[in-house]
């Protein structure tokens, strides 16, 4: 492993240090640091910045920071740390606005289902609504086949408007966490400055020239992101943002010749 350089160490040591503030607070720091949909009365914008600090599990931490500590010491000697810290920003920053632009696009159609809903509510469509959330829709099968048969019943169209709304605002009030979007904009500039070395996965235990790794990842990016499985709470998007943003600014170091 590469020795830990200035800017990694200190973006190591903030992430953790914040993981560890949310376990031991009083209070859900998630809610204050992670980035909330723009149109959200929550959402603030230092938000842009403090997510990419804030981590939802261990896992979620380990994962980012084992690949920040294994690749970023080799970009930050070759780029400078100034140089490297403006590139973990950008990248990070950029991701999450691809994000939260395709997440706005989303949630302007889920609105939509929603308010259609509130106004029109059937059996129908509170089905077709509760399985983009296959976990709830499998807790309230019964009350879905109890709704088709009481489709009139006041009380059963009241329930069915609070799920709707309960879930509406699961939907648009969820945080986005983690450094995922930075990380893999580190991943994109090690294989692009690095093309010929050879990575190996701790699940894919043979070794894969760094290109043709970003080229598989990226397209599995794309691939699950557009697939947008409701049960997938990944945001590709996010990672795919990390990869467009650093292409270019590794293009823009190499063409500036420094």
């Amino acid at each position: 492993m590469n020795q830990l350089t200035p800017v990694v160490k200190k973006i190591l040591i903030g992430n953790v240090t914040i993981f560890i503030l949310h376990k031991l607070l009083p209070f859900d720091l998630i809610d204050i640091l992670g980035l909330r949909y723009l149109a959200s009365p929550q959402f603030e914008p230092y938000q842009i910045i403090t997510h990419l600090f804030m981590h939802a599990s261990v896992g979620h931490l380990f994962s980012n920071m084992f690949s920040l500590i294994t690749f970023g010491p080799v970009l930050e000697t070759r780029l400078s740390s100034k140089r490297f810290l403006l590139f973990y920003l950008m990248t990070g920053i950029g991701a999450a606005l691809l994000y939260t632009g395709v997440l706005y696009l989303e949630i302007h159609q889920f609105e939509a289902l929603y308010t259609d809903y509130l106004n029109f509510p059937t059996p129908q469509k509170f089905s077709f609504f509760m399985q983009k959330f296959p976990k709830m829709y499998n807790n309230y099968y019964p009350f879905i086949c109890d709704f088709f048969q009481y489709s009139h019943d006041a009380g059963y169209i009241g329930k069915s408007k609070a799920i709707v709304a309960q879930l509406y605002h699961i939907k648009t009030g969820v945080p986005i966490v983690g450094a995922s979007g930075a990380i893999f904009g580190i991943l994109t500039a090690f294989a692009m400055l690095y093309p010929h070395t050879r990575l190996m996965l701790f699940l894919f235990p043979i070794p894969i020239k760094a290109k043709y790794f970003l080229i598989l990842y990226g397209v599995y990016e794309l691939y699950a992101g557009l697939a947008n499985n409701p049960a997938d709470n990944v945001a590709h998007f996010a990672h795919l943002g990390g990869i467009v943003f650093a292409y270019l600014f590794i293009k823009w170091y190499k063409g500036s010749g420094k």
